[in-house]
């Protein structure tokens, strides 16, 4: 980075500017030839769907029809065999769930489907972050109560579970794992595995969250148990009031929304907007003021996810799936509100924590103005919590646009607990699995994927591995990789800021991660503007060389600064319906003076 860059970057983070905010804006590229659209789908629309690589009607249909078979996903045939003899034996199963957002819906839809398909002794239990660590540890196992179960079934963790298969199997279990998570070089010695990223894996699709992993499970045990004729003198089990767990779970675990799991989403939120949602989602939506009728990829992601999270990051995910294994409404709603107010608190601990990780920041962006390339950042303080250092990478991998590792002390084992985040170009999980083979002993259990993992660490060995994981970081990232790329759908015609594209763009999703949503940019003229809140920056803005005068909002935009009156801004077409008023406003994500 040259220095007079480095420079007006650092002035701009000090002035509470972000990296981020002013990286490059990339119009996308629309794909040359496409498939012929009704006339009643906005050509915008057809132009945001052709520039994701959709490229006709089928793509974006989203039917239940159009699901992917589960036939090619591997380990089925012994998962759903050992499943079978469980149901006819009367096993007692237990769930070996996840304490995030994830590992939770899919906890659930596994006792929910089990049950169903005719389970009658199904546990859970789930580990405590602090007591058990990651997954299904030997600390975990140690702690089943007798009557043990005959049979162990993870989600959403387990393919680095080597000790805690091995301490379950000696204790006389059977275990079958479902995980999405990548590989190590050693697997599990489980009795069956089912995870679509393991090696040799014909699955299409390698973005399944765990909750997709098991309801999948789940749909190849329904076809089992339906040949060996178990439904022959009762009615076939409706799977589908799962999906709406299964679209909170695969949103809030921010995979890849493929073709496929657009599917599983756009299902489960159908069911929602038809009022057909589990009661304890249900309590959920209702604690975070959101509609039922319009529930959004959005609302999943950034409102009822964090609530679910919230438990597992500083109590018990266990409050969390009781929420939503519970069926008496009053009950569900009075679990949900506990899960608001943790929250809150959750909240009320990651500001504070972010007011420490900024220091970090500041050093960080020093060090670039120095010409020091600084291509990856950890960070550590002794106070903070485990459960929200996640929280803390993210942001600052934003503010950076760099990999961060945040660490915080991990519990009774002594260890630090690592939460990282990545960078396109920068794979952590192979990027930690590299570490691990040219530093052995330098970490302890690791895993996740190209943008996020976890890890432990003695605290001794902080320091060694701080110097080589930058120095692994700054052999594979390059300057341009270290610009921070801000993605535009392009310009958007005066004739185009209306109702009706603004509904289209808001349906036309699900939108997230790896489909992201469809945002524009273009140059405006600021005629007024105001704070709400504390500082989010309401504004009245005409586009250049228009008469049109559009209402926008930029949430924590206010910098303490009027906004200038020549405005390059980065933009979402939104509908605002508060107060009924069914009209559409801007929703700023950059704003740069023009």
């Amino acid at each position: 980075m040259a220095e007079s860059a480095s420079l007006a970057l650092l002035a701009l983070a000090l002035a509470g500017v972000t990296a981020a905010d002013v990286g490059s804006i990339v119009r996308r590229r629309v794909v040359p030839e496409f498939a012929p659209w009704p006339d009643a789908v906005h050509p915008v629309l057809q132009r945001v769907y052709a520039a994701r690589g959709v490229i006709g009607p089928e793509q974006v249909q989203h039917r239940l029809q159009q699901l992917l078979s589960p036939q090619s996903l591997a380990g089925l045939p012994q998962a759903v065999e050992l499943l079978i003899e469980a149901i006819a034996q009367d096993w007692r199963i237990c769930v070996v769930g996840d304490f995030d957002a994830d590992g939770a819906t899919g906890t659930a839809v596994a006792v929910r489907g089990l049950r169903l398909l005719g389970a009658r002794h199904v546990a859970y239990k789930v580990p405590h972050r602090l007591r058990h660590g990651y997954g299904l540890s030997r600390a975990l196992v140690d702690d089943l109560e007798a009557p043990l179960p005959d049979l162990l079934i993870t989600v959403d963790n387990g393919v680095s579970s080597i000790e805690g298969v091995a301490a379950a199997k000696a204790r006389g279990m059977r275990v079958i794992v479902t995980d999405h998570h990548l590989p190590g070089a050693q697997l599990p010695q489980a009795d069956a595995m089912v995870n679509p990223n393991l090696d040799g894996d014909a699955f299409p699709s390698k973005a399944l969250a765990g909750v997709g992993v098991m309801f999948y499970l789940l749909l190849a045990l329904r076809a089992g148990l339906r040949a060996s004729g178990a439904f022959a003198d009762r009615g076939e089990p409706d799977l589908s009031p799962l999906l709406d767990l299964v679209a909170l779970g695969t949103v809030a675990d921010m995979v890849t929304l493929d073709h496929n799991n657009r599917i599983l989403v756009t299902a489960g939120l159908r069911r929602m907007r038809a009022g057909k949602a589990q009661i304890g989602v249900r309590a959920l939506m209702q604690v975070a003021g959101r509609s039922t009728e319009r529930m959004t990829a959005s609302d999943l992601g950034f409102a009822i996810g964090p609530r679910l999270n919230a438990a597992g990051r500083l109590e018990d995910m266990a409050l969390g799936i009781e929420c939503l294994l519970n069926d008496s409404p009053p009950q569900a709603l009075a679990l949900a509100r506990q899960l608001d107010a943790i929250n809150h608190e959750r909240r009320a601990l990651q500001d504070d924590m972010l007011q420490q990780a900024d220091h970090a920041a500041r050093a960080c962006l020093d060090a670039i103005a120095a010409g020091d390339s600084q291509s990856a950042l950890c960070v550590f303080e002794p106070d903070w919590h485990p459960g929200v250092i996640g929280l803390v990478a993210s942001r600052l991998k934003d503010r950076l646009h760099r990999p961060v590792i945040a660490f915080a002390p991990g519990g009774e084992d002594g260890l630090l607990r690592g939460s990282a985040r990545s960078i396109p170009g920068f794979h952590m999980r192979d990027a930690l699995a590299d570490l691990a083979a040219t530093h052995p002993g330098l970490m302890g259990r690791f895993g996740g994927h190209a943008m996020a993992a976890g890890l432990s660490l003695a605290v001794e060995h902080l320091d060694a591995f701080r110097a080589a994981f930058v120095a692994l970081a700054e052999t594979r990232l390059s300057s341009e990789l270290l610009q921070a790329v801000v993605w535009s759908d392009g310009v958007l015609a005066e004739g185009d800021f209306s109702r009706a594209l603004a509904e289209q763009l808001r349906d036309g999703g699900p939108w997230g991660q790896g489909f992201p949503g469809p945002q524009f940019d273009g140059e405006f003229e600021c005629i007024d503007w105001r704070t709400v809140g504390n500082d989010h920056l309401k504004m009245r803005l005409r586009p250049r060389g228009s008469t049109l005068i559009l209402d926008a909002i930029q949430f924590n935009g206010y910098d303490g600064q009027a906004p200038a009156a020549a405005l390059h801004l980065v933009y979402q077409l939104a509908t605002d319906d508060f107060r009924e008023r069914r009209g559409i406003q801007l929703l700023v994500q950059r704003r740069v003076s023009a």
